[in-house]
């Protein structure tokens, strides 16, 4: 069985415990790794957990299970898969956070991984995915942990929520959201949709929707299905004044019938701001704008599952 071990690392102008803080809070990742679609956390005790992850390897949706030790004096993080995604058989490492000084850290990130049955083809596929996230993840960890140090940032990342209650069960509000693939026939805003399911409860969404203005834009989410109380998602091809988008639809059903939730988490594209909304637009402009846009896209989307709920109800 051929066992290949692999190193990559990054220097970071952030003092190391600011670095360790960041990647051992997992529920971080989504929002700061581009490959993280979601993260759940299953058991923790001490300093061992179990975690959950959903995220791309080489452009396709896979999850696995880890347990990680964490170490915060030696600055560490260890890592092994319990249950990896194919063509993996086995997968494990370690972050290494190592002080240069005050104010600057290196980061080491190691993967040691064999393929099941040997395969040198998968062995290959496994060394791209490995060299391909390894390398974004410490970019993006190196340009997160230094952003959150300097006043640079101004409230690029918000969040918010829009919420409905429906006298139906979460069952039917869920299946609205879950059924995309019907949103073009059952909302106005959606144009087209493109769904696929390869893995249960793993699905990639790609739909056209239309803006109060009549332009269409594309965009393409990686979607985590837990039936039938959540769909958390990622958004992987987003709009040009974005450069993140998560969010959460949550369903929680009592006596008098079902809260439905539609959560955003949004970093603001600065870059583009000038040229989407003008030369005087501030990022407080760009923050209504987005809030908006998006809210009234979830508004309406949750009325259209409430009414269908309330149907079914009826």
């Amino acid at each position: 069985m051929t066992t290949r071990e692999v190193e990559h690392e990054t220097t970071v102008d952030a003092p190391a415990a600011a670095v360790y803080a960041l990647l051992a809070d997992v529920t971080n990742w989504p929002r700061i790794f581009p490959p993280t679609i979601h993260v759940d956390r299953l058991e923790t005790s001490g300093e061992e957990e179990r975690i959950r992850i959903w995220a791309t390897a080489n452009g396709q949706p896979k999850d696995w299970t880890s347990r990680r030790t964490l170490d915060a004096q030696a600055l560490t993080i260890t890592f092994r898969q319990e249950i990896p995604a194919a063509p993996v058989k086995h997968m494990g490492g370690t972050w290494i956070i190592e002080p240069l000084g005050d104010h600057q850290s290196r980061v080491r990130l190691l993967h040691d991984y064999s393929a099941l049955g040997d395969d040198p083809h998968d062995l290959l596929w496994i060394e791209r995915a490995v060299d391909k996230n390894s390398t974004s993840e410490l970019a993006a960890l190196k340009v997160n942990v230094e952003a959150a140090h300097t006043a640079a940032t101004e409230d690029l990342t918000f969040s918010f929520t829009d919420t409905v209650h429906v006298t139906g069960a979460a069952k039917d509000v869920f299946d609205f959201i879950n059924d995309a693939h019907l949103w073009s026939e059952r909302l106005p805003h959606v144009a087209v949709v493109r769904l696929t399911e390869d893995t249960p409860g793993l699905q990639e969404l790609e739909m056209d929707t239309r803006a109060k203005d009549g332009s269409v834009h594309t965009t393409k989410s990686y979607r985590v299905v837990f039936p039938h109380h959540k769909i958390a998602y990622k958004q992987v091809t987003l709009p040009a004044l974005m450069t993140l988008h998560t969010g959460e639809w949550t369903f929680t059903e009592d006596d008098t019938g079902t809260t439905a939730s539609s959560q955003h988490t949004v970093t603001l594209n600065t870059a583009n701001i000038a040229r989407i909304l003008g030369e005087q637009a501030t990022v407080a402009d760009a923050r209504a704008y987005v809030h908006t846009a998006l809210s009234t896209n979830s508004r309406a989307t949750l009325t259209h599952a409430k009414a269908h709920a309330e149907q079914k109800k009826a």
